[in-house]
């Protein structure tokens, strides 16, 4: 099998062993939870993530990572990283921590999202080795990154369509 090949089956089925996990385990318990604590819980998860600065640091990833995707993809969680941790740190000041949830995950999506689309366009995928330690990043921490924006943009919404339904 091509490294190509390894690497998208890997992020694959990252996905699928997370999605089956969050229905299992994740999604119920934040459902159960009142708004408030369900973000902070996905909040937290992704206050750790300064660590795609590694991306950047000479040692960690291959000199042949392609030149345009580290940079974004570790300024992009660097950002996301400390707007949720802004989030965390404002939870006793709403009219600050609801911006700070939504911004969070605005640009963490939009980080990955982004990060894809260079990977795929830099042919990524053929050079993956190159991605050294933080080749576990991408497979095992990005989906659930990806899947938690996700959930908390549904319980945005849900909230809000029941407080509007509620009005009614």
């Amino acid at each position: 099998m091509s490294p190509a090949m390894i690497f998208d089956l890997h992020l694959a089925l990252g996905y699928v062993a997370w999605i089956l996990c969050t229905n299992v385990y994740i999604l119920p318990k934040l459902k159960a939870m009142n708004r408030i604590d369900a973000q902070r819980a996905i909040a937290t998860l992704h206050s750790f993530r300064f660590f795609g600065l590694v991306f950047i640091l000479p040692g960690v990833v291959g000199h042949n990572l392609p030149v345009g995707f580290a940079p974004f993809a570790a300024y992009g969680d660097f950002a996301t990283g400390l707007l949720a941790i802004l989030a965390l740190l404002t939870v006793r000041i709403r009219a600050l921590f609801w911006p700070l949830v939504v911004g969070f995950n605005l640009v963490g999506a939009i980080d990955i999202i982004v990060d894809y689309y260079h990977g795929v366009t830099l042919g990524l995928p053929a050079l993956s080795g190159e991605l050294g330690a933080t080749y576990a990043i991408v497979i095992v921490y990005v989906p659930i990154l990806m899947i938690t924006h996700f959930i908390s943009f549904y319980l945005l919404l849900r909230r809000h369509s029941e407080m509007a339904q509620a009005a009614v």
